[in-house]
Formats: structure tokens, sequence, C-alpha cells
């Protein structure tokens, strides 16, 4: 089964994995890594943040990990900010919170971040758009994907600023 998601990647001669599990699996990035046999490091948790000017941004985090309040509002750049209401999610990306991939939907101006100890990573998996789907891909083949920053995010003692900056190609 192609998704939208998978054909964009191709179109980006992106190279990714498609993987499949049981959509009776219970939701959350935990399950679906123990659905697929992968560290739930690797499950990317695709999360949609609302700032107070009404710009949408996705936050790219590890199925175990947490952002720290003050991290991510510097690297949004904004002190007000908050999880996107489900309707504002379907509305900036076209997806259902659950399974939201981290590209092929994001407008040029729309800012995609992933946290950092992601790229230790060997292999991450990503939503494919359905419940059941997951797009397995190399951290440097989603940052290019998604366009993302690669900030930090996680850890209080190091600094937030952008770590690299994927290809903009």
């Amino acid at each position: 089964m192609k998704l939208p998601a998978h054909l964009y990647l191709e179109q980006q001669q992106i190279p990714y994995e498609a993987k499949s599990f049981s959509p009776e699996t219970e939701k959350g990035a935990a399950n679906v890594a123990k659905a697929l046999g992968f560290a739930e490091r690797q499950a990317v948790k695709t999360l949609i943040f609302q700032l107070d000017t009404g710009e949408c941004a996705l936050v790219m985090l590890g199925g175990d990990q947490n952002a720290i309040s003050g991290n991510l509002k510097k690297a949004l750049g904004s002190r007000n900010i908050k999880m996107a209401e489900p309707e504002t999610v379907k509305a900036a990306t076209g997806y259902v919170i659950g399974s939201i991939p981290a590209f092929g939907w994001q407008s040029v101006n729309f800012r995609s971040f992933l946290e950092a100890t992601l790229l230790n990573e060997p292999i991450l998996g990503t939503g494919a758009g359905q419940w059941g789907e997951e797009i397995m891909i190399t951290p440097q083949n989603l940052i290019r994907a998604s366009h993302a920053l690669v900030v930090n995010l996680t850890d209080r003692d190091k600094p937030v600023p952008v770590i690299y900056e994927g290809a903009t190609e």
C-alpha cells in the first residue's frame, strides 16, 4: 500500500522502509516500537505545537522523551506555546493525531524540529499517515525529508540553538 508519505519520499528519492503492524495495536509510540521490534527511543513522536501567533510547528521526539518547556520555548521563539487542538492539527497537517507523517504535508515556511539525541539512533520510525503503517528511515534522511532543524529539546544543561540544519533542496 502506497500512502502519500511513501510517494513523497519516492519523489524526493529518499530511501526508507515501509513496515506494517496491526491496526488493533493500542495507540502510542511505545506500543508501535514493541509491535515492530525496535527501541521506544526510535519511535518518533510527531507533535504539533501552536504558538500565540497562531503558527503551528512540528516537534519530533523519541517515544520515551519529553521536551523541556524552556528549551522548547527557546527553539520555537515564543513563551506562549501549547499542544495544538485536534482540529488545529488536522487543519495544519491534513492528518489526525496518532500517525502524522513527519514530512510531505508542510508548506514552505512550516517549521519542523528534531530532538538532537535522535541523531545517535541508526534508524527511526515515523508514522506513515495511517495507523498500522510505519516508515523506517535514517535520522539524516528524516531531516532531509522534513527539512527539520536539529535542536536540543531534552537536556537542560546543553544549549538549545540549532545544532544542524537539514538540507532544504
